[in-house]
């Protein structure tokens, strides 16, 4: 804790942390109101946080050059901008939802790989939501806190994520993947325990970093809901593949994409119960297929860290995230495991791009105080 009373001159009142995510599969359905997977990983965030009475705030990262120090009331819409934006937006979510929040001083201590497509922002956000919830004694249960972080990913940040992430940081136990419906909020504890089955998952995080309020997001998410009324529908959730008969060209792929993923997702989900988790790897072959080719948010390093993990003996691979970069995953048997880490490594050495990093990615406990 030295860091913190090196920059506040105090101690904090506590520490917290929230973990990032993998989504096994259901990518890009969760703002059409679809079926998503998503489970915690061992990576997390850390905040030390202690709060403040004289409605101030302060954030500072270890892993960001410029820190952020502000009134409550200059939070919001666009202000602050940058990383501090995830933190601070969370107390102007949950002042605009009526609750009583005063000023904290944050330190960002640890924190999940930036960019790497594995929600570093929702981690911050659920860690500070965590956090303030404590200190201010504001009695919110987790689905509360996680509305909280997507009004303030969505609204102070600009940028149009989905429900997905925060669920998956707030509600995961470990040892299960969260099957998470973004239509009501219902969620299952789905059992996922690879290593019980001699298998891996790994993260082929490309260091490739994307940024998700830079449009490309955005787009696809308003061609999702401009596919959904061009059919008469609330949501593409609603749609079935004869529906989309009624459309072509880019609005048809886009559509595609989600209506085919929520159906892989439910597969998904009877294999996992039925303790065929080697089986889902066609699954995650499709998913990238259809990520690559409908909605096209892929890039040359995912697809090639895909194809390599495949040929050299995963069961299946596909991009997780955003896209446009970040991270690929693939289920692998532990025998193979070492054999498809260096046969992705020579596959990016040999076309000339930045060696990628690879993790394994272990389902673990959601966020906590520590």
């Amino acid at each position: 804790m030295t860091g913190f009373r090196n920059l506040f001159d105090r101690e904090p009142d506590g520490r917290w942390a929230a973990p990032g995510r993998v989504n096994l599969i259901g990518e890009h359905v969760d703002y059409a109101e679809g079926l998503c997977l998503p489970f915690a990983i061992a990576e997390r965030t850390v905040v030390e946080v202690g709060a403040r009475t004289d409605g101030r705030v302060r954030l500072q990262s270890a892993a960001e050059g410029e820190g952020w120090e502000g009134a409550l009331d200059a939070i919001g819409p666009g202000s602050p901008a940058g990383w501090a934006g995830y933190a601070a937006g969370v107390l102007w979510a949950l002042r605009e939802a009526g609750h009583s929040v005063g000023g904290i001083d944050l330190l960002v201590s640890e924190t999940v790989p930036l960019g790497a497509g594995l929600s570093s922002s929702a981690a911050l956000e659920c860690a500070t939501a965590l956090a303030v919830n404590d200190l201010f004694g504001l009695a919110l249960d987790r689905r509360e806190l996680a509305a909280a972080c997507i009004r303030a990913e969505n609204d102070v940040v600009g940028a149009s994520t989905g429900g997905m992430d925060q669920a998956a940081s707030l509600l995961s136990t470990a040892g299960h993947a969260l099957l998470l419906d973004t239509r009501d909020g219902s969620t299952r504890q789905v059992p996922f325990a690879p290593a019980d089955d001699g298998l891996r998952v790994l993260v082929i995080d490309t260091r490739v970093r994307h940024h998700l309020a830079d449009g490309q997001y955005g787009e696809r998410r308003a061609a999702v809901e401009k596919a959904a009324a061009t059919l008469g529908l609330h949501s593409l959730r609603d749609a079935t593949l004869r529906d989309l008969d009624a459309l072509d060209g880019e609005p048809l792929r886009r559509a595609r994409h989600v209506v085919t993923e929520i159906a892989r997702v439910r597969e998904a989900v009877a294999l996992l119960d039925d303790g065929r988790l080697q089986d889902i790897g066609p699954l995650l072959d499709a998913s990238h297929t259809s990520l690559a080719k409908d909605f096209e948010v892929s890039c040359r390093e995912l697809d090639l860290a895909c194809e390599t993990a495949r040929a050299s003996g995963a069961f299946g691979a596909r991009m997780v995230g955003g896209g446009f970069g970040g991270s690929a995953i693939a289920l692998v048997p532990v025998s193979r495991v070492d054999d498809v880490a260096t046969s992705v490594r020579d596959a990016f050495t040999a076309e000339g791009l930045r060696q990628p990093e690879i993790r394994r990615a272990d389902p673990s406990e959601g966020a906590h105080r520590l």
